[in-house]
């Protein structure tokens, strides 16, 4: 009779099943190193300072070291760090990965599964641990963000200096032309109380602030945008519904030029 058991090998090779494995996984390793003493504070189980085994983490998910990063992940979860693991690992992620990559929802369905079906310091968790740690090693590295939010604030502080010391800032600001009829015109629109000032409505909306790049609409999407706009009570003249389709200059992103306007 089928008890609905199910049989698999351990990590050892020992013959288990999940009656066996679910009891196994709910016992919490005493916390001790692997030299048989107490571990001291924010000491590993290989006697390592947990610090430093994270710094290690980060590191080696920057520069792509998967087995490195497998080890520190692993590490970290079995010496009773697991909170310290999966709170790293997602700082990592916004702060070493590019922007955009899928490997976000990636870690966070691996910490789900460890911390809410699982147990976090259970075999099931470790490896939970050690694979959102792979996952992030693998991923494409980047300090993008990190050096945008330096960059940024440098140059408001330099603009500020500047007006003080009546000189001409050493990088521009984007906030130098963001007013009507400078390289940001687009974005006075009627969303904005400037754009309403200057009687700019939905159809300034449809044939400046709505335009993509640098590809393209999808051919369907280019349809509706197009047949929308002729089915509005108002008359747009064909380079109106022209430009409304038409993607950005991807070398000149935001100025509209006279074929656009």
């Amino acid at each position: 009779m089928d008890d609905g058991k199910q049989t698999r090998f351990g990590a050892k090779g020992e013959l288990e099943t999940d009656s066996e494995t679910d009891a196994t996984d709910d016992e919490s390793e005493s916390i001790h190193s692997d030299y048989g003493d107490e571990l001291g504070e924010n000491e590993t189980k290989s006697g390592a300072n947990r610090y430093v085994v994270s710094s290690l983490l980060q590191k080696a998910v920057r520069r792509s070291d998967e087995e490195i990063a497998a080890w520190a992940a692993w590490e970290l979860v079995r010496s009773g760090y697991a909170w310290n693991f999966w709170n790293r690992i997602n700082l990592y992620v916004v702060e070493d990965l590019r922007a955009g990559h899928e490997i976000a929802l990636v870690v966070s369905r691996y910490e789900e599964l460890a911390r809410e079906r699982w147990s976090e310091d259970s075999w099931r968790g470790r490896l939970c641990a050690v694979h959102a740690a792979l996952a992030a090693a693998r991923a494409p590295s980047s300090r993008e963000a990190a050096h945008a939010d330096d960059y940024f604030g440098e140059l408001s502080e330099e603009r500020a200096t500047a007006l003080e010391e009546d000189r001409e800032p050493r990088y521009d600001h984007p906030l130098d032309e963001l007013e009507p009829g400078g390289t940001y015109d687009a974005v006075f629109d009627q969303h904005t109380y400037e754009g309403k000032r200057l009687g700019r409505d939905g159809a300034f909306f449809r044939t400046h602030g709505a335009r993509v790049g640098p590809e393209e609409e999808p051919e369907l999407s280019r349809q509706w945008r197009l047949r929308s706009m002729r089915l509005e009570d108002r008359d747009y003249t064909e380079n109106e519904l022209a430009r409304a389709v038409r993607p950005v200059d991807p070398d000149d992103k935001w100025p509209e030029t006279e074929e656009t306007r």
